[in-house]
């Protein structure tokens, strides 16, 4: 356009030349103020790091972690839909428990559960450790309880796991399946 044919088109259609409004100035992003805390993705195998945005102990956004050597920032849409799983209104927040040998179903919170599992892995222990072998061996173990972990943990996290479940319950049978 010619500079003539420019101004009367500016002064025709009322030209501003700060196109952006004071009111999408003051907008701000709603991860601003909140605290970030680096995670991993739980679904696949791959282990893409994750930024987790949290205010008041509430998660509210979940993004790709660009400092990832992994991911670069990206995310799978599963990866991209975790603040869903956290926070669906169709998440599961009891759990179905029949006892043994019963026939019926009873509905249990999630905390009932992880309390149960923690004994019972506690009873299974007290049960079958074995303080020496068969030759007289101190041995400060059980083999009643294995563990099979996941590939989505990181390294820090699955050192972790294996000190304590080796050192600290004795358990033998440690295994991950990055390595299967």
């Amino acid at each position: 356009m010619q500079p003539r044919v420019l101004r009367l088109f500016r002064r025709h259609v009322g030209f501003n030349p700060n196109p952006i409004s004071a009111r999408s100035r003051a907008i701000v992003p709603r991860t601003t103020g909140a605290d970030v805390t680096v995670s991993v993705c739980p679904y696949c195998a791959v282990g893409c790091s994750q930024l987790v945005y949290t205010k008041q102990g509430r998660v509210i956004d979940v993004e790709g972690n660009p400092a990832s050597p992994i991911n670069a920032g990206t995310l799978c849409p599963k990866g991209a839909a975790t603040r869903g799983l956290l926070q669906s209104p169709l998440r599961i927040a009891e759990l179905l428990y029949r006892r043994p040998f019963g026939t019926a179903w009873e509905h249990k919170p999630l905390a009932w559960a992880m309390d149960r599992i923690a004994d019972l892995v506690k009873e299974t222990r007290d049960n079958t450790w074995q303080e020496r072998d068969e030759q007289g061996r101190r041995v400060n173990r059980t083999l009643g309880i294995g563990h099979l972990g996941g590939a989505t943990l990181d390294n820090e996290e699955n050192y972790l796991i294996k000190k304590l479940f080796t050192a600290g319950l004795g358990i033998v049978a440690v295994e991950n399946q990055a390595r299967i």
